[in-house]
């Protein structure tokens, strides 16, 4: 049976470059980067290369990127590291009630510890209104933290105009950026970004590996203490193949970008929701109709539930992903769709489709041909009651 994938908003498969790029350093270049000796220092070379390979992806100095284990870990520095940091300033944090639990639970950790946190709302597209934010920002705010756009239903929001907000109050700005890099181009100093999270495998790069980039003069506490890695930073033993390789995967991301691969996955991206609008009644597009993240196509069906979808396809060989998860037995809508405006029985019937440099136009038209008997067999089944109206 012919596999398919597309859940690269969960992972990507690392590009074969990537993995040549790394292999030396598993058992030929293995010393400690913090080493004095000749091994060590080969390793420093390389974790340096790709500090600046990275560096350059988002237009910024090589000196304000920290390696992380990934995206999670950065968002908690960024959010943990701020508030602690500047309590004495003020005690009020601002973020979205769409953003990864990465922050949502790290703003509601730090509630915990008396700290004030106020979650701005979206529109039906999942836009944040610039509004809210100067609304919400008062004398004992340090920090603002929004995600560039949203892992499920793909809306880019609009950072370069919250920035300016942000900058104008004297406010810390972080962004949560782990499913952009690599995918549009990003500029920090354009965007007005204080920090940045990004994690390697969700473009082409190595799982356990992640950046948090944090401009110079940044009042911050470490999350992490130790040894002295990362400029006092981050304390740990670098973790030299997974930064060569998520090096690798920023200069391939950089070339991608130039060459227009991406654009390439929007044409695919459109044809997929235009092709399942088409033949499907009562499907309704999640997220911002054209300012979306390029490869992402979320959508609503009447009457069906989530993963009775990802089950079905994956039977015809497709990954996917869905709105809802299974907790403990108990079916949970996705806070984002409930955020948006969906109520949770139409919530709980998403289906997430996110495609990659990788996905062929032949992948597309299998989709688009198998879905509809898909959707038509399980609402012959369906317990769910219509409630449709006014949500298209």
């Amino acid at each position: 049976m012919k596999r398919i994938y597309m859940d690269h908003a969960a992972t990507t498969s690392m590009d074969v470059e990537v993995v040549k790029a790394m292999e030396p350093y598993f058992t030929l270049k293995y010393g400690n980067p913090n080493s004095i000796h000749s091994f060590g220092q080969e390793a420093r070379e390389a974790v340096e290369e790709a500090r600046g390979k990275i560096a350059y992806l988002i237009c910024a100095n090589p000196a304000e990127i920290i390696f992380t284990a990934g995206g999670t870990e950065a968002d908690n520095y960024a959010i943990k590291g701020i508030a602690w940091a500047n309590q004495k300033k003020g005690n009020h944090i601002i973020t979205s009630k769409i953003e990864h639990h990465a922050v949502l639970h790290s703003c509601q950790f730090l509630e915990k510890q008396g700290f004030k946190v106020t979650y701005l709302p979206v529109d039906k597209y999942g836009l944040i209104d610039l509004e809210d934010v100067k609304k919400a920002i008062t004398d004992k705010t340090i920090l603002v933290t929004i995600m560039h756009a949203n892992n499920e239903i793909g809306t880019i929001e609009p950072i370069k105009e919250i920035g300016k907000v942000v900058k104008d109050a004297g406010v810390y700005f972080h962004i949560d950026s782990v499913q952009t890099t690599g995918h549009i181009p990003i500029d920090v100093n354009d965007l007005g970004v204080d920090m940045l999270s990004m994690s390697g495998h969700k473009f082409y790069g190595p799982n356990g590996v992640g950046v948090l980039y944090l401009r110079k003069e940044t009042k911050i506490i470490n999350l992490i203490d130790g040894g002295a890695q990362e400029k006092n930073r981050r304390s740990g033993t670098e973790n030299v193949a997974g930064i060569v390789g998520l090096g690798k995967a920023a200069e391939l991301a950089e070339k991608r970008l130039a060459e227009g691969t991406e654009d390439r996955v929007v044409k695919l991206r459109d044809k997929l929701i235009k092709g399942i609008t088409d033949k499907i009644e009562n499907v309704r597009l999640n997220g911002h109709p054209t300012n979306r993240l390029p490869g992402n196509a979320n959508l609503c069906f009447e009457f069906i539930e989530g993963e009775s979808m990802l089950l079905s396809l994956d039977m015809e060989g497709v990954a996917a992903s869905s709105g809802s998860a299974c907790t403990s037995g108990s079916l949970k809508a996705s806070h984002v769709l409930l955020a948006i405006g969906l109520p949770p029985e139409i919530a709980h019937g998403s289906l997430r489709l996110t495609l990659g440099k990788d996905n062929t136009e032949e992948e597309i038209d299998y989709v688009i041909d198998i879905l509809p008997g898909i959707i038509e067999k399980l609402r012959a089944l369906s317990p769910f009651k219509r409630n449709w109206e006014g949500l298209k």
